[in-house]
């Protein structure tokens, strides 16, 4: 399995955060992963597997195998069955290869470089079809399925402006707009509005929404579980955050839900209620909510020191100096519940005491 990551401090945040001591090794320490490795992994899966099954199975084999024995299994059959040529052309993946990529991904999200996470697009999207194929690793697929729009989102965000159109004669170049008090919002605006409703939605939206109304939270906030999740209950990220609203263990245990038998970070209701009390607490704390987005994915911590160094209020003022992952974050998070509820950012109410 992919490995676990470090955790923030209890309440801190609902994901990962990075700081200046961390124990990962530097990101080009890590072999990068082809697309053909992923490809080949899915060629196993269309082609190699098939012809296992062709082998009656023992009466006392396990129904379920692990991911590691399907992994085993997809291994040696490649080495089996697979044509010379396609031997000659692809490699089967290592674990260690799968790992490292985790850790690098993670790696860019947390850094500030809008650049290099961008330059990430291509050897995620062959990730995630890796993912898909292989059973047992859905659950990360639908984690890994919105980091890609944020990748996908970070370059547009970095791709050159066209030059402007030269102006006829006698008309004077207009003054520059004020920059946006939620940068980027309008790409996301663009990015959501063409893209359908989950399927999922119908039957989980309700729900939720009536957990953060229980919870005295605006109801349309509880679209952040499809930026977190794709609305996968199950849904889990390479550090160990899981949920609809991902949150990390320690994290999930500061807002009152248990993580081990049951697991109720996977309770759509519970976790709901426990993410509309973080999101509440956070708007006490910072008096916004683009802000209070900000703290639910990088930390309270790090928002805090972040607006004291700069001597801000608002979330524009700190938005540079966040990690990448939450400089796409904030405004993705807004523009969903301004397509999927028809509320902007500047009309979601403060919490209900």
């Amino acid at each position: 399995m992919i490995p676990q990551g470090r955790s923030p401090l209890a309440g801190d945040s609902a994901r990962p955060q990075s700081s200046g001591g961390s124990h990962r090794p530097p990101a080009g320490s890590y072999p990068r992963i082809s697309a053909r490795v992923f490809t080949c992994r899915a060629l196993v899966f269309l082609v190699v597997l098939p012809l296992a099954a062709q082998t009656p199975a023992s009466k006392n084999a396990p129904a379920e195998p692990t991911p590691d024995e399907l992994f085993q299994l997809g291994q040696q059959l490649f080495e089996q069955f697979a044509p010379p040529e396609i031997k000659s052309q692809y490699e089967f993946p290592r674990k260690e290869q799968w790992d490292a990529f985790a850790v690098r991904l993670q790696q860019a999200l947390d850094g500030g470089s809008l650049d290099s996470l961008a330059a990430y697009e291509a050897e995620a999207r062959a990730a995630l079809i890796g993912l898909r194929l292989l059973p047992g690793y859905e659950d990360y697929a639908d984690w890994l399925e919105q980091r890609i729009d944020e990748i996908q989102g970070a370059k547009q965000a970095t791709a050159p402006l066209p030059p402007p159109k030269p102006l006829p004669p006698g008309i004077k170049q207009p003054p520059p707009q004020r920059p946006s008090f939620l940068p980027h919002y309008d790409l996301w605006l663009a990015r959501v509005r063409a893209r359908p409703v989950p399927a999922s939605a119908a039957k989980l939206m309700p729900r939720l929404r009536a957990a953060f109304v229980a919870e005295g939270v605006p109801p349309e906030l509880a679209w952040l579980a499809e930026a977190e999740s794709s609305l996968n209950p199950s849904a889990r990220s390479p550090v160990g955050a899981k949920g609809l609203f991902q949150f990390m263990p320690d994290t999930a245990k500061a807002m009152g839900l248990g993580t081990f038998l049951p697991d109720e970070r996977t309770d759509p209701d519970k976790s709901a209620r426990a993410a509309a009390r973080y999101l509440k607490s956070l708007h006490g704390k910072f008096g916004s909510w683009p802000l209070a987005l900000a703290a639910y994915n990088a930390g309270e911590g790090r928002v805090r020191r972040m607006l004291t160094a700069r001597g801000a209020s608002d979330f524009a003022g700190i938005a540079s100096s966040l990690p990448a992952e939450t400089r796409m974050y904030v405004p993705k998070v807004c523009a969903l519940v301004a397509v999927r509820a028809g509320v902007p950012p500047e009309r979601i109410a403060v919490p209900r005491s």
